[in-house]
């Protein structure tokens, strides 16, 4: 069965075949989509109940409620929107992985 173009290059794909892998990222990610996994551990959120939080430490249930009221534009959306799917999935692994790398 021949997988589409799509999945093959997910952010998501990606992700699931990082924690299965060795601890060296670099291979299995573009460096754009390895940028936003970065961010995710190193960046805080800049507002709100949880304002000076890293990103990755925002509780399931507030990316839940904010999935609800729509994320924000631009790159806190698309990171928060990452973080949803990532703990949608189950993949929150590969987030303590980089958060050990990246402090």
């Amino acid at each position: 069965m021949k997988k589409s173009q799509w999945e093959n290059y997910s952010l998501l794909a990606q992700v699931a075949r990082a924690v299965d892998g060795p601890p060296d990222y670099s291979g299995y990610f573009y460096p754009m989509e390895q940028q936003i996994l970065i961010d995710l551990v190193t960046k805080r959120m800049p507002f709100g109940k949880y304002k000076d939080r890293l990103l990755c430490d925002v509780p399931e249930h507030y990316l839940v409620w904010m999935k609800g009221k729509g994320f924000p534009e631009g790159k806190l959306g698309m990171w928060l929107n990452t973080l949803y799917e990532i703990r949608l999935n189950g993949l929150e692994d590969i987030l303590v992985e980089l958060k050990k790398n990246y402090r």
